[in-house]
């Protein structure tokens, strides 16, 4: 019936809605940040501003 196919595009619009957001989320706590293991020490420089 032609009178039920908004309620067809809603729930294939809710379907990919979820599918990007789990998508998204599997995407962002999967990823794994690799220790960084060098320190640096940072360089301090002192000018002396004659005004």
């Amino acid at each position: 019936m032609p009178q039920m196919a908004p309620m067809n595009w809603l729930i294939l619009f809710f379907l990919f809605i979820i599918t990007f957001i789990i998508f998204n989320s599997l995407n962002y706590f999967s990823f794994i940040y690799s220790p960084k293991l060098t320190t640096f020490k940072k360089k301090m420089s002192k000018l002396n501003w004659k005004w």
